[in-house]
């Protein structure tokens, strides 16, 4: 399969000639595509499109596929709707579950009240739901989900004919397949380029409802595919075989994260109106990280539109590795992936983030930042602080109070509220993190 990190140091956009009398070579125009985050509650909202984000896709209390996520109540989502508008952003709201007989009388009255809130799109994948989203609030342009397996051209088209302004495509086309489709069909096209893969295909899974009787395409996956698994053969029952040499068994069905960082020039060439990355229920830190990174590669190129810097490069991806929970794979971008599996062969490297707080103000008075506690932190550590939209300034921690000012060693409880000086002003919906320089060893 393709290599885990391609390189990019000498590759250039396409380009055209427009008259032959022109020695110049010019550029071919480009669509600058929406940059469309994860948000599992209304603090992920604000981090995705505080830190770049053009746009975030969220789930309500039913009917997407995230029923684990804390999600949005009808307030919540008009406050964000509300937020993003201000910014002059948008929300997308998940109404993608395969339905049953029972949701169709169930959905309409909920349509309706999401067209009340003047959000700006539904993705969708069941054909009945689109019908009746075509019915009850035809004014809200429609995204086809990934969950529809839209994998050529003449599928694309049908949704079109449906009434889908967007269509994700599957996970599992390779570029020239998403550029070819981009050209053949006259709609919006959106394709994932981080986060999370599924075993099954774009996520049409029954491994779980089959072990745990969750459905996954009712929002209720529990993950069988990440479980550890190990062989027994049968006239041994009871003797377990490892896949590889590992004492606790091996993670065979799970694949590797999605990570086409490297492919971002590539994909805005071929025209793709919309980067998706996964993960409405991974941390603000997360939603943080990847917003900045891929927020400055996109614009890098599209105010260059030349091979990015190996420093750039460099620095992106140490960020998108901090944040990694298992190894990362550029999937079917190259064409057919066979490392997606192999974990084995490609160790968590580098360092890692934790998560220890979000700054929740700064009282300029008493020169101190206002934090909420996500994780165990104290004097003596070396912090950084994420800034909106992409700064990143490091914190030496010598004190810590707690909210009525007396002094503290550590922030040890869930949520806590504490205070620590600064003379330099921070904003609200800042991150402090922690940088582990080895996994599971922390400076």
């Amino acid at each position: 399969m393709n290599s885990p990190l391609p390189s990019l140091s000498t590759w250039q956009p396409n380009a055209v000639t427009p008259t032959e009398s022109d020695a110049a070579v010019q550029l071919r125009p480009v669509v600058r595509p929406e940059l469309l985050m994860p948000a599992g509650d209304l603090e992920k909202l604000h981090t995705a499109l505080l830190f770049g984000g053009d746009a975030v896709y969220v789930g309500g209390q039913e009917y997407s596929l995230r029923a684990y996520a804390r999600n949005f109540d009808l307030a919540d989502l008009a406050q964000g709707v509300n937020f993003a508008h201000s910014m002059g952003k948008k929300v997308y709201v998940a109404v993608n579950i395969l339905a049953h007989n029972r949701h169709l009388q169930e959905l309409p009255p909920y349509l309706e009240k999401l067209g009340e809130l003047d959000v700006d799109g539904l993705i969708v994948s069941d054909p009945g739901v689109i019908k009746l989203a075509r019915q009850y609030v035809p004014h809200i342009p429609l995204t086809v989900s990934t969950q529809a397996n839209v994998t050529n051209y003449a599928s694309a088209e049908i949704f079109k004919e449906m009434g889908a302004r967007r269509i994700v495509l599957a996970r599992e086309l390779a570029l020239d397949e998403i550029a070819d489709i981009k050209a053949q069909v006259g709609v919006e096209i959106e394709v994932f380029i981080h986060g999370a893969m599924c075993a099954a295909y774009s996520g049409r899974c029954l491994l779980s409802y089959y072990m745990t009787g969750r459905s996954a395409n009712l929002g209720l996956c529990a993950h069988s595919c990440r479980y550890r698994y190990a062989l027994q053969e049968e006239k041994r029952p009871g003797q377990y075989f490892p896949i590889e040499e590992d004492e606790h068994g091996t993670y065979i069905l799970n694949s590797r994260d999605l990570c086409l960082l490297d492919y971002i020039p590539q994909l805005i060439e071929a025209g793709v109106d919309a980067f998706k990355v996964e993960g409405r229920m991974k941390s603000p830190l997360y939603t943080a990280v990847t917003a900045r990174v891929y927020r400055q590669a996109i614009d890098k190129w599209l105010s260059e539109r030349s091979a990015y810097s190996l420093e750039d490069l460099h620095a992106w991806h140490l960020e998108l590795q901090g944040i990694a929970t298992r190894p990362y794979t550029t999937g079917f971008i190259d064409g057919p992936a066979d490392e997606l599996q192999d974990t084995a062969k490609m160790p968590l490297k580098g360092p890692h983030f934790e998560f220890c707080g979000m700054v929740k103000g700064y009282d300029h008075q008493g020169s101190r930042i206002e934090v909420e506690q996500r994780a165990n932190f104290g004097p003596g550590e070396d912090l950084e602080i994420m800034i909106p939209p992409g700064d990143i300034r490091k914190l030496a921690l010598t004190r810590l109070y707690d909210h009525e000012g007396n002094p503290l060693d550590r922030a040890r409880h869930a949520r806590q509220r504490v205070w620590i000086p600064s003379a330099e002003p921070v904003i609200p919906n800042s991150i402090l993190r922690r940088v582990v320089r080895s996994r599971g060893h922390a400076e």
